[in-house]
Order: structure tokens, then C-alpha cells, then sequence
């Protein structure tokens, strides 16, 4: 989770791009009346847990790469900072146990692109947060969205995953079946 330090206004766009591989993805932040961001995860106590991040860039409203300041404390999360004003942050950044998630201090507009090996329709796999609509495109790549939003979860799934569900649960189904049919077998048919 990156956190954003954004004064409040209208809804912000935020893109994530699951990556094929699911071991990272790449994002796309728009923030405003800011002058640094910092990349940080949450984790269970509140605290900010620092993000590796790669191939960062700061992209201003005209489309130009801006320079930023970068500032790496000791086993505390990186921050960049650079004039104050309207950017867009791009970066990649490490993904894992298939699960992305994302807090901010204003509404955003989220969208998380994932490729087509990766799904996110079945419930006892997957994991959306309250107010995600899922699209499955044409190429069998799945686009999930939230609308003004100030956080949102998702955790997704591949193919081999699913089919092990389904494995588990046939193997479920014989072994009820070997454990009850002694008992209605033996069972005694009711007296009249």
C-alpha cells in the first residue's frame, strides 16, 4: 500500500497493471497540490513498513518527466519530494500473494488491469473490496473498478489455483460419500 499525502478535491485517477508474471505490478497515481510522496505499505499496528520500488517517474500535467529528490532513510520507506504541484507518479512495485491494496486521503478512481491467466469471478478465491465492478474483456483480461473510493482490496487467482479448488473439493465429496454409506446402509427401514 502506498500512502499519499493529498489535500482534498475531486476524484484522483489510480491505474495498477498486474504484471504476467504476478510478481509485481506497475501503477499510475495522480496527485495534487503536492510536493512528496512517499512509499510505504501498513502493516497489522498502523506502521508504515517501507515499499521497494523501481523505474519511478514523475510525470507533470504538460507530459513532461520531472526530477525528484530522493530520501532513503535507514529501514524506514523512501520518499520523493520535487516542486509543489499537479503530477502523476508512475513505478513499479513488488506484488505478493496475489493481493494488491491501497490507501489514500482523498476519493480516487481505481482501476486494477489484470491479464488474462488471472480471474477474479470466483468468491472463495478471490477478495474485492465493497464497490468493485468487474469486466471481463474480450481478450480474457479482467479490468476491476471502484469510484470514488479511499481504499480498496483486491486478491486474485490463476487457473492452477481454481482447478486445485476444485480438486479439494471432489476428493471432499468421496470421502463424505466413503464415511455415510455404512450408516445408511446399515440404517433400518422405519416399522409400521
Amino acid at each position: 500500500m502506498i500512502i499519499l499525502g493529498v489535500p482534498p478535491v475531486g476524484a484522483l485517477d489510480a491505474t495498477y497493471q498486474v504484471l504476467p508474471n504476478a510478481t509485481s505490478y506497475a501503477a499510475r497515481v495522480d496527485i495534487t497540490g503536492a510536493s512528496d510522496y512517499l512509499f510505504a505499505d501498513t502493516d497489522m499496528l498502523g506502521e508504515n513498513v517501507p515499499v521497494s520500488v523501481t523505474n519511478v517517474t514523475l510525470i507533470a500535467e504538460n507530459g513532461t518527466p520531472v526530477d525528484v529528490n530522493w530520501t532513503k532513510p535507514w529501514n524506514a520507506p523512501s520518499s520523493i519530494s520535487f516542486p509543489k504541484g499537479n503530477y502523476t507518479v508512475a513505478y513499479v512495485a513488488p506484488l505478493s500473494n496475489n493481493q494488491i491494496q491501497e490507501s489514500y486521503f482523498s476519493p480516487y478512481n481505481v482501476s486494477v488491469n489484470l491479464p488474462g491467466e488471472y480471474d477474479v469471478r470466483n468468491p472463495l478465491l478471490a477478495g474485492l473490496s465493497q464497490g468493485a465492478n468487474v469486466t471481463r474483456l474480450p481478450d480474457n483480461s479482467t479490468v476491476v473498478s471502484w469510484n470514488q473510493t479511499t481504499s480498496f482490496e483486491i486478491r486474485f487467482y490463476d487457473q492452477a489455483r481454481e482447478d486445485l479448488l476444485y480438486l479439494f473439493a471432489e476428493f471432499m465429496v468421496i470421502l463424505a460419500t466413503i464415511l455415510l454409506l455404512p450408516f445408511f446402509l446399515t440404517r433400518k427401514p422405519p416399522e409400521e
